[in-house]
């Protein structure tokens, strides 16, 4: 039994169910025996691999995207370069180098990580050598300034809560005790109005999740909007939550999230319409969302990949390909991950996400 299992046993034990919420929180984020706490993820020696560990075109185009609308906004000086979630800070380097062309814009930035893992931390500083980085514990911690901000795989990390349809009530899914194993179950079906509007396209027996960080953390990204920015963020997900999707990935290969906490990542897909209605709440312009290849098609990733590939051969070339088929190609990361983003009116939305 791991470490952080034996607490979460006995907690439970002593109190009752906790929620998916709850179970994701401490497996992810416990001081001591937290998955993002605790190692570096990624790669191949890691769990899971992101798309700006694939290719650097991702984060090359998406940092001129961001230059783009930074320059048409004006150049505001000084502004904040902002990234959640950063991993060992593989986009923002890319996004850096991209971008250093751009008169007056790294002049201009002041550039700010939101990281809650001491192992990441370390990893972006290495990665981040020379520019001068200021570290954030939240999104609350990003200055009250104009600033242009990415979100890749930032928030399908975030802890969800689970609700089954039970007539016009929903049962909530927790975490509990069978024979002193943890295991899945359901609470006593009762109303919940933060649901009440999908009993309209949901039926008997229908799954739900919500995401209680969501809304609050896109409210403090549209208070800063207003003054002027922009805010990419791109995930796995859809536009309405409907159906399980938590899950936990192991050296790459899906496994059982009960079996070992705080060893394997715990995701769940991103409800983009969530993330856009929070935006229009707070009088933020949001886009539609797109699927992650379109969005790299029409930011030119076609013509980057061939620039590119005019300098490779044999497998090189053949690594660079595959490396731009997965980001684009429908059959891998191109429709299951989308982007959105947020800017203070629709005029002022990224080239990519105003067509």
């Amino acid at each position: 039994m791991t470490a952080l299992k034996d607490i979460l046993t006995r907690r439970i034990a002593q109190t009752g169910p906790i929620s998916l919420a709850d179970y994701m929180a401490e497996c992810l984020l416990h001081p001591e025996h937290g998955y993002y706490t605790t190692r570096d993820p990624l790669g191949t020696a890691g769990d899971f691999t992101t798309a700006p560990e694939i290719s650097q075109m991702f984060g090359e185009l998406l940092g001129l995207c961001l230059a783009q609308s930074w320059l048409d906004q004006g150049a505001p000086s000084p502004f904040a370069l902002a990234e959640l979630g950063p991993g060992r800070g593989t986009l923002m380097a890319d996004i850096l180098r991209a971008t250093k062309g751009v008169p007056g814009m790294h002049d201009a930035m002041r550039l700010h990580l939101v990281e809650a893992s001491p192992t990441l931390r370390a990893a972006q500083k290495d990665r981040l050598e020379g520019y001068g980085v200021t570290w954030c514990d939240q999104v609350a911690d990003l200055p009250d300034a104009p600033f242009w901000l990415i979100a890749n795989e930032f928030f399908d990390a975030l802890p969800i809560r689970q609700f089954t349809r039970k007539g016009d009530r929903w049962a909530e899914t927790q975490v509990g005790l069978k024979n002193a194993a943890l295991t899945l179950g359901l609470s006593a079906p009762t109303p919940f109005s933060a649901l009440a509007h999908r009993l309209s396209d949901t039926k008997e027996g229908d799954i739900v999740e919500i995401c209680p960080a969501a809304a609050p953390i896109v409210a403090e990204i549209a208070s800063r909007l207003a003054q002027g920015g922009a805010a990419i963020f791109i995930d796995y997900g859809d536009w309405r939550s409907l159906g399980d999707t938590f899950q936990a990935l192991e050296a790459h290969e899906s496994v059982d999230p009960l079996a070992r906490p705080g060893l394997a990542d715990l995701t769940a897909h991103v409800d983009f319409e969530a993330l856009a209605l929070a935006a229009e709440t707070a009088g933020i312009a949001a886009s539609q969302m797109i699927p992650q290849g379109a969005l790299l098609a029409r930011l030119g990733i076609a013509a980057r990949a061939e620039a590119l590939a005019r300098n490779l051969s044999g497998t090189a070339r053949d690594m660079h390909m595959t490396a731009f088929e997965r980001l684009t190609s429908p059959s891998e990361m191109g429709t299951l991950f989308k982007a959105l983003a947020l800017a203070p009116a629709p005029d002022l939305l990224p080239p990519g996400f105003d067509a």
